[in-house]
């Protein structure tokens, strides 16, 4: 029960911390009143849009709600309870990406407030913000798991959590995505392309619209993604509890082994969770900078803070199995060593993979500057390599993913897979942070181009706005290795649910199973991709209207505005219309495989197999191919091959404009795709088997 405790405590101090970040962020200088205007019209657009967007998701989850109730209530194998558990984690998620949104829309104006006076203060703001977001979905996803499973003691109950966690976090990822992609590749197009105007120009109508974007996109749609990550890796833990005590025991049979809410092994995990917050937080407060704007010394101010966490939390952890395997279960030292090794295993694996996304995405290094360098001939060598550069990027994760499943497998078995995700995601406070930090210094930058602040500013806001594209990159890779992880470890406790002690891919059911989930991340990548270029194309031909409609607009004449608002209404109903069935075919596909007569349970298994690696691939590959056509481009902006204005920079636009639906569209959809499919497996487990 202690441990039980001070999960509970954890997270309520991981709130209380949020609210302190809160009040720093909301005390800083709001800047002038032009940068105030441009602040509260990108608050209005994003509140209106996650709105809407809240208001549309609330009918599909009280569907999901009343089917997994009538399920409870009819079969024996369900529990209505999971219906319950679903709707807090719907409910939660939502919560979690509302709050982080709500403080990043307030902290852009405060952040180019601050980079009037200094670069350490500007990321000082924006840091904050992005760790208001980090410490929130941790806070919130922990309570909400311990408290349920507390209250219930049952992991297929709690599973229900998890599900609403996922469910709110695809749609929340791909309307945000279509949402900003829409309006960045659009104004992009019509804007730098065709109009030859500064990026973030106030002339461009699609300016707002594009600053709304990164907030409900890359803030509160990763935010939600990166949210059921953490809960769907403790509800795998909880799942697999008595698989990995009758491991540890030496026991053949999990089912001889009675779980309660203070087993051990069910415990573990919020423990870990509960360190995790701890290292996070004492890791916020090293994050800070001199006045240099080099990418490089950018790059450490952010690692000290995340490297210090991680040896925080390695340590708490090997304490806090320490005491629960060798103090309070008496199973000895060796026992101790590894449960931890694959506690260290997840944490050294997410290190690993997240440097491997920077070398292939930060114009410090080779990759991204050789894209940069196909500019010289035209946008369409810089396409080739940035592609070329994306599948070449998959082959360090996938490595490390699979190193890190052998070695947590052959330490603690299926549980050591699910407490390795569990380790990784530990320290999430932080990593989040460092990843929704970003779009605040993006909108920054674009407040300071707006309010004609001076060119330093425009500077110190640059360098943010480029580290900041480099720790996304990041971030979507590590959301994507954890993502795999959690989905693996939920893998197995689906086939505990139905009873399958193996995955036979001689049968033939399994085989297509395998073949349909393979085929799952590419139909839901050409969806989302389709829909980013009709809403794209409607962008463009809006801000070719009001350039050649309104007199003295493409100019820039005193008193000519652009209709900001008609923009942002082309994004949301664009992002709203377009979001439903991708978000479907996740939740309907397992379910019709599962209860067809020929298929069933196997074909499930099979399915989710082929979803995890076709999805995991695919979704490196256009993550880190559209970071680092974005990050070639800033590479070309700091003045590499000529600079701004010339047709080496167009080429490297070009790119990016193409990447820009890779990397925050499609790509991190995938990540909430293979964990969606797996949750629902294990929800809707009972029923397949049956």
């Amino acid at each position: 029960m202690e441990g039980l405790i001070l999960a509970i405590v954890a997270g309520v101090v991981a709130l209380a911390f949020a609210g302190f970040l809160a009040m720093r962020v909301l005390a800083a200088d709001e800047g002038s009143d032009r940068m105030k205007e441009i602040g509260a019209a990108i608050q209005e657009g994003a509140n209106a849009f996650l709105k809407r967007e809240y208001t549309v998701l609330a009918g599909f989850v009280v569907i999901v709600f009343i089917v997994l109730f009538v399920l409870g209530v009819v079969r024996e194998e369900q529990d209505e309870m999971t219906a319950v558990a679903y709707l807090v984690g719907a409910a939660a998620s939502a919560l979690a990406g509302f709050v982080g949104m709500r403080i990043a829309v307030k902290s852009n104006m405060r952040t180019a407030s601050a980079a009037r006076t200094g670069l350490n203060r500007a990321l000082r703001v924006a840091f904050s913000s992005g760790g208001v977001m980090g410490v929130t979905v941790v806070g919130i996803g922990l309570l909400g798991a311990v408290i349920l499973w507390m209250i219930f003691e049952d992991p297929n109950i709690v599973a229900g959590f998890s599900f609403g966690a996922s469910s709110i976090a695809l749609f929340a990822r791909v309307g945000g995505g279509i949402y900003t992609k829409a309006a960045d590749v659009g104004g992009d197009l019509a804007g730098k392309v065709e109009a030859g105007i500064p990026e973030d120009d106030p002339r461009n109508a699609a300016v707002i619209a594009d600053n709304v974007g990164d907030n409900v996109g890359d803030v509160a749609g990763m935010g939600a993604d990166l949210f059921e990550s953490y809960v769907g890796s403790i509800v795998a833990s909880l799942a697999l509890a008595a698989t990995g005590t009758a491991f540890l025991i030496g026991i053949d049979d999990p089912s001889r082994v009675p779980i309660t809410a203070e087993s051990g092994l069910a415990v573990l995990p919020f423990v870990i969770a509960a360190v995790g917050i701890a290292a996070s937080i004492i890791g916020t407060f090293l994050v800070r900078t001199g006045e240099t704007t080099s990418i490089g010394s950018l790059l450490w101010s952010l690692r000290r803070g995340i490297f210090a966490a991680g040896a925080l939390a390695l340590i708490g952890s090997f304490g806090a199995v320490y005491w629960m395997l060798e103090v309070s279960a008496g199973l000895g030292i060796a026992k101790v060593w590894q449960m931890w090794g694959a506690i260290a295993v997840g944490l050294g694996a997410g290190v690993i993979i997240g440097v491997s996304t920077e070398y292939y995405t930060s114009y410090e290094y080779r990759p991204t500057k050789g894209i940069a360098g196909r500019s010289t001939t035209g946008p369409a060598t810089v396409i080739i390599s940035g592609f070329a550069t994306g599948m070449l990027s998959t082959v360090i994760p996938l490595i490390v993913i699979a190193a890190a499943v052998i070695g947590a497998h052959q330490l603690a078995g299926l549980y050591g897979i699910a407490i390795a995700a569990v380790g990784m995601l530990s320290t999430l406070g932080i990593t989040l942070a460092t990843d929704a930090y970003g779009p605040v210094a993006d909108n920054a930058g674009a407040i300071a181009e707006q309010a004609h602040l001076d060119p330093e500013v425009r500077e110190r806001t640059d360098a943010l706005d480029s580290l900041g594209n480099t720790t996304a990159a990041t971030g979507k890779g590590f959301a994507i290795g954890s993502a795999v992880l959690t989905s693996l470890a939920l893998m197995a406790a689906y086939a505990n649910v139905v009873g399958l002690s193996a995955i036979d891919l001689l049968e033939v059911s399994t085989l297509v199973g395998l073949l349909i989930g393979a085929l799952m991340p590419f139909v839901f990548s050409a969806l989302t991709m389709e829909a980013v270029g009709r809403a794209a194309q409607d962008m463009v031909q809006e801000v070719r209207r009001q350039f050649n409609e309104i007199p003295g607009l493409r100019e820039g004449k005193e008193g000519a505005r652009a209709e900001y608002a008609r923009c942002v209404d082309i994004s949301t109903k664009g992002a709203l219309r377009e979001m439903i069935l991708p978000g479907l075919l996740a939740v309907v596909v397992p379910i019709a495989v599962g209860v067809t007569p020929f298929l069933g349970k196997e074909a499930v298994g099979g399915l989710l197999i082929g979803a995890i690696a076709a999805g995991s691939l695919l979704a490196i590959t256009m993550a880190n191919s559209g970071g680092a056509w974005d990050n070639a481009k800033k590479y070309i902006e700091a003045g590499a091959h000529g600079g701004k204005g010339t047709d080496e920079h167009a080429a490297a636009v070009v790119g990016d404009t193409v990447g820009d639906p890779f990397k925050d569209t499609s790509g991190p959809s995938l990540n909430i795709l293979i964990k969606l499919m797996s949750i629902v497996a294990v929800v809707f487990g009972t029923v397949f088997a049956g």
